[in-house]
């Protein structure tokens, strides 16, 4: 029997900003592979990090010095 999972919708505690939430989106845009990191401090959150990886199909040869 085949079973079909569920995912529940995320929800946004009420104290996020919509500013907060366009900066996370702005982010996230043009990344295929990476990761967004957001730095809270004393429940703030003070930076959001963009790290964007390049894969490349075939591996790029350095040649030798």
């Amino acid at each position: 029997m085949s079973e079909t999972l569920s995912h529940p919708e995320p929800t946004v505690p009420a104290s996020v900003s919509s500013e907060l939430l366009l900066q996370i989106q702005r982010s996230l845009a043009g990344i295929d592979y990476g990761s967004v990191e957001i730095v809270i401090h004393d429940s703030r959150v003070v930076q959001i990090e963009r790290n964007r990886k390049t894969r490349f199909r075939h591996p790029l040869e350095i040649p030798p010095s």
